[in-house]
């Protein structure tokens, strides 16, 4: 997959953002100022789905955020689809934060796991076990596991993937998007540094969620 170009506006949220504008033209053609909600609410649909380009790191050990938002968990626990113990850092994303998916590390997607499910508020931390999510198990360039899982929200109803098993990805290659508030967890190994708290405000791409660490030192 090649690296999608950013063109400012994400192209999930092209038929929405037409939709919501030609409704709304309409309604302030015949009705004038009764539209005023629905430029409120066709501003909201635009912001949503802006897709600004990010600078990437020039750090070989950093995993990157795969999202916008904020860190909810820090913490280690198990690791379901990579069946291994881990350090988790979960990023949960609000309705104003940018909701493209970017990759954490360079590396070759191992396995590809969707669970349906729930819709839960993604800020809880059952949400990252019964909510519908879509899991990649990602091989990481320096040998290590890293496990991306994309996890629907309270509002989300559709969690998009563009990438599957044997594909390579490079660290901040956008693979996919999540359609309204969600969350999404990074396992990494136990052994990984973290470099952000929780409550932290993160940015995808741009802020360093851990540091590798090679396991044979």
């Amino acid at each position: 997959m090649k690296n999608y170009p950013h063109p400012i506006i994400a192209r999930e949220g092209w038929l929405f953002i037409v939709v919501s504008f030609v409704i709304t033209g309409i309604v302030t053609y015949k009705w004038g100022v009764w539209s005023i909600p629905l430029w409120i609410i066709s501003l909201f649909v635009l912001q949503f789905f802006r897709d600004p380009g990010r600078t990437v790191p020039d750090d070989e050990k950093a995993v990157l955020s795969p999202a916008d938002g904020r860190i909810v968990v820090v913490e280690k626990t198990r690791d379901i689809y990579g069946e291994r113990d881990a350090l988790k850092i979960s990023v949960f994303m609000n309705v104003f934060n940018v909701h493209s998916n970017w990759s954490p590390v360079d590396g070759k997607i191992e396995k590809v796991q969707y669970f349906p499910g729930k819709f839960v508020n993604a800020d809880l931390d059952k949400a990252s076990i019964e909510n519908e999510r879509n899991a990649l198990v990602i091989s990481a360039s320096n040998g290590q596991m890293v496990t991306c899982v994309q996890v629907a929200g309270l509002i989300a109803r559709r969690i998009l993937c563009y990438v599957g098993k044997g594909d390579e990805l490079t660290k901040g290659q956008r693979f996919g998007f999540i359609r309204f508030g969600s969350r999404v967890d990074v396992y990494l190994p136990l052994s990984a540094v973290p470099k952000v708290t929780v409550g932290e405000k993160v940015y995808a791409t741009e802020t360093i969620l851990a540091e590798l660490v090679d396991e044979q030192n």
